[in-house]
C-alpha cells in the first residue's frame, strides 16, 4: 500500500471512530452455548432474562466533552485533587543531574530551570494532559521563529536562546497533522510528525514534532487512540462513574439530616375538619398549629386537646458511614491515590499508620515519572545544555530525587551515615581532600549541611591522595604484607569485633601461607 493510501485510510478510520458506535445486539444462544454457564429455568447465566445480563458498557468518550472537563475541574474539589496531586508529587523534589561537570556548571542548569520557569510549565502541562487527555508544550528558542516547521538542529541553538515553554491543551491551540513519524530510530515513531499550532492572534503555524513536548493522558488501544487523534484519555473518564455514586450518596446523607427528628401531632377529628369544614375553620387549625410550633422550646409548654397526641420519630444513621466510606475507597482505587491523601483522612484501624498505602502510592508516582516525565526531560536536557554551554556533555544524565521528604531525625541519621562514609573513604586514601569536599558539598542539597563550603575552599583543597590506614603505601600494612609495620600498632588485637581486625587477620594468614609454601 502506498503512503498516500495509508494516510487516507488513517483519516477514514479516525473519522469513523469519532462517530457514535452502533449498538450491537447480543445474539441469543441456540441450543448449547460454548464455554459459558446458562440455566434458562432459573434465569441465570449467559443470555437469560435477568438483571445482570441487562448490564451494558457503552463507549462514552467523556474526554471529548470539553465543557464537562472544565466544569468538574473548576467546581469539584475531588476532581481537582485527582488531576493535581500526582503531577505535583512527580515534580516536587525534581531531579539531580549526574555528570562530571563541576558543581558550579550544574548550578547553571538548575538556575535555568528556575529562571525560565520550565519546571512550572512542565507541571502545568502534566495537569492539562491528565484533565483533557492531552496537552503540548512548544519549545521556544530565540531565532527559530521562521523555521518551526523544520526538525530541530542542536547546532543552531545559540547560547542563551532557550526562552522556556508555551503550554496549550489539545482543545486550545494545537492539532496533530495526519503524517506520522516513520523513522524507527526516532523515539516518537508512530506519532504525528508535525502539529498545527494556533496562536492567540489567529495565526496558524506548522511545528515539527522535535520542537513539541507531548503530555499524554491515560494510554488507549490503537483504534481508540485514532478516535482521540493520537491523544490519550482523561483521568476523569476512569473515575467518573465512581464519582457519581459518591456524590449522590453524600447528598442523600445531607438530605437525611433534615429528617433526623420528625415531630408528629395527632389531633382528633382533624380529617373531618379538613373534609367538611369551611375555609375559616381550616385557617384556624393552621394558625393554632403554627402558634404552637413557634412557642415550642425546651422550657415551654405544649397544649394539646384531650384526645390529641404528640410523638417524635428519630432517624437512625447506622451503617451510612460504612456505605459512604466504601464509595470513597472506590474513588481512591480508580484514581490510584490513597484515601488518606485524596480525602485528607487519618488511617483507620488499630495501629494503622498508612505507610503501606503511601509506599504503594510512591511506586505509582515513580512509575509515572519514568514513563511520562522521563521522556520530557530527555528531550529538554540536551537543548538546555546547548543553550547554556554550547555543547552537550557525553555523560549528561539525571536521576529522580526521592519522592518522600524525610523528617529531621531521618535527615540526621542520613547525614551521619553519608558523612562517615566519605570520611572513612578519605582516611583509607582512596580519594583526595578536594574530592571529599566536593562530595560533602554535593550532599548539602539533601541533608542541609556543608552548604558553607565554597568553591574557593574546594579549589584550595589538597588534590593528592594521602596514604591512609588501609595500607596503600601508608601508615599500616597489616603485618608487612604491603610494607613495614608502624610502631603504633606492633601487634594484632585479640578481639575480633571490628572489620579492620578481621581484615588484618586475613592478610596475616595469607602471608603465613605464602611463607610456608
Amino acid at each position: 500500500m502506498s503512503r498516500r493510501k495509508h494516510k487516507q485510510k488513517t483519516r477514514n478510520v479516525v473519522e469513523d471512530a469519532k462517530q457514535t458506535p452502533k449498538k450491537i445486539e447480543p445474539k441469543q444462544p441456540k441450543g448449547l452455548t460454548t464455554d459459558a454457564f446458562q440455566n434458562v429455568l432459573a434465569r441465570m447465566g449467559f443470555g437469560t432474562p435477568n438483571l445482570l445480563e441487562g448490564t451494558e458498557y457503552p463507549i462514552t468518550r467523556l474526554s471529548q466533552d470539553y465543557q464537562l472537563m472544565n466544569s468538574l475541574y473548576r467546581s469539584h474539589w475531588i476532581v481537582r485533587k485527582i488531576i493535581d496531586t500526582i503531577p505535583e508529587d512527580m515534580t516536587r523534589n525534581w531531579i539531580s543531574i549526574t555528570t562530571q561537570l563541576p558543581p558550579d556548571e550544574i548550578r547553571k542548569l538548575d538556575k535555568l530551570w528556575r529562571v525560565r520557569r520550565i519546571r512550572q510549565k512542565i507541571l502545568q502541562g502534566l495537569k492539562w494532559g491528565r484533565l483533557y487527555g492531552g496537552a503540548a508544550g512548544l519549545i521556544m528558542i530565540e531565532g527559530h521563529e521562521d523555521i518551526l516547521h523544520e526538525p530541530l538542529d542542536y547546532d543552531t541553538i545559540m547560547p542563551g536562546s532557550l526562552k522556556g515553554l508555551m503550554i496549550v491543551d489539545r482543545w486550545s491551540g494545537i492539532y496533530p497533522n495526519p503524517e506520522l513519524v516513520d523513522d524507527l530510530d526516532d523515539p516518537e515513531f508512530g506519532l504525528p510528525e508535525s502539529y498545527q499550532l494556533t496562536l492567540e492572534e489567529g495565526q496558524t503555524l506548522k511545528v515539527h514534532h522535535t520542537r513539541i513536548i507531548r503530555f499524554m493522558g491515560r494510554e488507549l488501544p490503537y483504534w481508540e487512540k485514532l478516535a482521540e487523534v493520537y491523544w490519550g484519555a482523561s483521568e476523569v473518564e476512569v473515575v467518573f462513574d465512581e464519582l457519581k455514586k459518591r456524590d449522590n450518596t453524600s447528598w442523600n446523607i445531607a438530605q437525611l439530616i433534615f429528617l433526623a427528628n420528625l415531630r408528629v401531632l395527632k389531633m382528633g377529628d382533624m380529617d373531618q375538619l379538613l373534609a367538611i369544614g369551611d375555609e375559616r375553620s381550616q385557617q384556624e387549625i393552621y394558625n393554632t398549629v403554627q402558634a404552637q410550633n413557634w412557642l415550642m422550646s425546651n422550657m415551654g409548654i405544649y397544649m394539646l386537646g384531650k384526645n390529641d397526641g404528640f410523638e417524635t420519630h428519630q432517624y437512625s444513621f447506622t451503617g451510612l458511614n460504612d456505605i459512604y466510606e466504601s464509595f470513597m475507597l472506590d474513588v481512591s482505587g480508580a484514581c490510584e491515590i490513597p484515601v488518606t491523601k485524596l480525602f485528607g483522612r487519618a488511617p483507620a484501624g488499630m495501629n494503622a499508620t498508612g505507610e503501606s498505602d503511601m509506599l504503594n502510592y510512591y511506586e505509582v508516582v515513580q512509575q509515572e515519572q519514568e514513563s511520562t516525565l522521563g521522556p520530557i526531560i530527555d528531550k529538554l536536557l540536551p537543548i538546555m545544555c546547548m543553550s547554556e554551554f554550547g555543547a552537550i556533555p557525553d555523560d549528561i544524565d539525571y536521576v529522580f530525587n526521592p519522592i518522600r521528604t524525610p523528617d529531621d531525625k531521618e535527615i540526621a541519621e542520613l547525614a551521619d551515615k553519608k558523612t562517615k562514609s566519605i570520611i572513612d573513604t578519605y582516611n583509607a586514601g582512596l580519594i583526595s581532600q578536594k574530592i571529599a569536599m566536593k562530595e560533602l558539598k554535593q550532599m548539602s542539597e539533601t541533608i542541609g549541611m556543608f552548604s558553607n563550603i565554597t568553591d574557593k575552599d574546594i579549589e584550595d583543597a589538597d588534590e593528592i591522595t594521602h596514604q591512609g590506614e588501609l595500607g596503600f603505601g601508608g601508615d599500616l600494612d597489616y603485618g608487612g604484607f604491603m610494607g613495614s609495620e608502624t610502631p603504633y600498632r606492633t601487634s594484632l588485637p585479640t578481639s575480633d569485633s571490628t572489620g579492620v581486625s578481621k581484615f588484618r587477620r586475613v592478610i596475616n594468614g595469607i602471608r603465613r601461607r605464602l611463607g610456608n609454601s
